[in-house]
């Protein structure tokens, strides 16, 4: 049977015969291509190719010796055709193509994407517990020698103090500590409301007002204040590192200062490290007055407890060991969060979506972090009797 699409003049006609012979074992298909298959005369016998379909379970000869002129859209679509039919298991030869039109053939060919014939089975829980636990190491030891890389370089900052930049370090205790007075603040007045709130009415019943203080004083003092403004510092502070560090890393900021000898941790993690350092520890002691202030309010509202009762009672209730534990943990918070806000900014690449990622991963390990190391505060200072 003959195919043919007569488009424009008779040179640009596009034609192809098909013919089936079955005189042999094994029936072939010939094709035979003829006129010009360039895009404006082509649309026709794209639509009639659909013959060849139906003659899949047959070996394919293609004769290309009458097309008189063959462009990319022509060598796509005979490519098209050839492809479908080999990926049916049908062997397909093309004969009487001139050499340019063979190597424009080829050259289709070779940037033609194979499809996907299978799609890859996802991997079973056990492998991907395996994938998950091999990244968490991987995790754990770069995590490791970034610490230890910052640590050579405080090191090399204490020896020599002229590379201690203070103006970074003072530009970050701003925004990390001064900054952050007002939300400290609030939140730990509040949260010595609910306490005193909440322990009112179990002190009522046995006559045990004055021992509000005693509840406020110690949570406050050494659990609560140093905890919840690590937390704050951790979602406002931490978050920034990753996110300020992460963009300079997408950009190639980081890569343009070391390519100027300005060694990144020098310039962008000790200076915030140490603003932290000296940060936390007064940010606690402030969420001390101000919990302690808020417990204060409200036993005097709910249990009559006066202002000056409560400060006296507070100086017995509340021994200077207790204070100093809460006060001695902030310096530990403070590295925890700088160190792994740092260090996510650091591994961020490629786009704004990893600095995102990123940013959100420093958030929540630097809060599991610090809780876990408080929880280990607790035993060793149980241990010791402290």
């Amino acid at each position: 049977m003959e195919c043919a699409a007569e488009t424009m003049t008779d040179e640009q006609i596009a034609s192809l015969v098909i013919e089936t012979d079955m005189s042999s074992a094994t029936a072939t298909v010939d094709v035979r291509c003829a006129g010009a298959w360039i895009v404006q005369g082509i649309a026709q016998i794209e639509q009639r190719l659909e013959v060849i379909s139906g003659l899949a379970e047959k070996d394919m000869v293609i004769d290309g010796t009458a097309i008189t002129a063959l462009d990319t859209s022509g060598a796509w679509l005979l490519h098209r055709v050839i492809d479908e039919m080999e990926q049916r298991g049908r062997n397909v030869t093309i004969n009487g193509l001139r050499p340019e039109f063979g190597a424009l053939m080829q050259l289709i060919a070779s940037c033609a994407i194979a499809p996907k014939t299978s799609r890859t089975p996802e991997p079973g829980w056990l492998a991907r517990i395996g994938q998950h636990s091999w990244q968490a190491v991987l995790g754990v030891s770069g995590m490791m020698a970034f610490i230890g890389e910052c640590a050579l370089a405080l090191l090399r900052s204490l020896i020599q103090p002229r590379r201690i930049r203070w103006r970074q370090i003072l530009h970050n205790l701003q925004t990390a500590g001064f900054e952050a007075l007002p939300i400290t603040g609030l939140l730990s007045f509040l949260m010595g409301v609910v306490i005193a709130y909440q322990g009112a009415d179990q002190l009522q019943r046995f006559g045990a007002n004055i021992f509000i203080v005693d509840l406020v004083g110690l949570s406050m003092l050494r659990e609560l204040s140093p905890l919840l403004t690590a937390i704050i510092v951790a979602g406002r502070s931490g978050s920034a590192y990753a996110a300020q560090i992460g963009t300079m890393k997408v950009t190639e900021e980081i890569d343009a200062l070391r390519t100027i000898g300005i060694g990144p941790i020098e310039l962008l993690v000790l200076p915030k490290m140490l603003a932290l350092i000296i940060a936390l520890p007064l940010l606690t002691l402030y969420a001390d007055v101000t919990g302690v202030l808020g417990g204060m309010l409200m036993a005097s509202s709910k249990l009559d407890v006066s202002f000056g009762v409560f400060i006296d009672r507070l100086g017995d209730a509340v021994s200077l060991s207790s204070f100093l534990t809460g006060i001695g943990k902030a310096p530990v918070f403070a590295v925890i969060i700088a160190l792994v806000g740092c260090y996510q900014g650091f591994r961020a690449s490629g786009s704004a979506d990893s600095v995102g990622r990123q940013t959100t991963v420093s958030v929540v390990q630097s809060i599991f972090l610090v809780i876990l190391a408080d929880a280990l505060f607790s035993v060793v200072f149980n241990w010791l009797k402290i």
